[in-house]
């Protein structure tokens, strides 16, 4: 199963996120398939990039968000989006929760 999810870049006690699509059998900072984007927790505000167009992709082929990760989905619309585009409904609209 393909998952979305944070990989953990940066140095020791100052964690910086991937956001990756992976196999859900790969480590955390293991083997990823795409990159699509990025979450700084240390910076004020959180500073949040994510390539909708690739995330939506994804999760219209069978992409399964983290639990961090589609609370970041959620805080970018990108959930909303996913419900609206085409490709969602064609692919039998992936709920995230």
């Amino acid at each position: 199963m393909v998952r979305i999810r944070l990989r953990r870049v940066g140095g020791k006690k100052q964690p910086a996120y991937r956001i990756v699509v992976t196999d859900q059998r790969a480590p955390r900072d293991g083997r990823f398939i795409e990159s699509i984007g990025y979450y700084n927790p240390r910076t004020e505000p959180e500073s949040v990039q994510i390539d909708e167009e690739r995330a939506l992709y994804w999760l219209g082929h069978g992409g399964q968000p983290s639990d961090a990760v589609a609370r970041l989905f959620r805080a970018q619309g990108i959930a909303t989006s996913l419900a609206e585009s085409p490709q969602g409904d064609a692919a039998g609209a992936v709920e995230v929760a």
